[in-house]
């Protein structure tokens, strides 16, 4: 029911700055919340930055002070600005939306949920 389409990733010196984006379409008003999450080769995936339906976030400790998420509910695109990118931070990074939200339009069922972007690549060099 939500379909995600992420863009910005690619190859930056560490200091340096990115910008990704992700692009919601289908039923966005039923979104409960959006996050990203990143993969390293031979690690887990973990969670980046988590943002609400009311806007409230939470961030691993290892980004805070250095990433900011955010959202256009206008142009229902999700946004992750990265400031000072570490070698550390290179990984995979995944869009994600769940749901639904407890709302009269909204369907209880779970189906579609969560949905994940394709993940797109983020390299910091040093």
């Amino acid at each position: 029911q939500v379909q995600l389409v992420e863009s910005g990733g690619g190859l930056v010196q560490a200091g340096g700055s990115l910008r990704l984006s992700c692009a919601a379409s289908g039923d966005t008003i039923c979104i409960s919340a959006m996050g990203w999450y990143r993969q390293a080769p031979g690690k887990e995936r973990e969670l980046v930055a988590r943002i609400t339906s009311t806007r409230s976030t939470n961030y691993a400790d290892s980004v805070k002070g250095r990433f900011t998420i955010s959202r256009d509910n206008a142009k229902n695109t999700l946004y992750l600005q990265m400031n000072s990118l570490k070698p550390e931070d290179t990984a995979v990074y995944y869009c994600n939306a769940d749901g639904p939200r407890r709302y009269a339009d909204c369907s209880p069922a779970r189906n579609g949920y969560p949905s994940w972007g394709q993940g797109t690549q983020v390299t910091v060099s040093s």
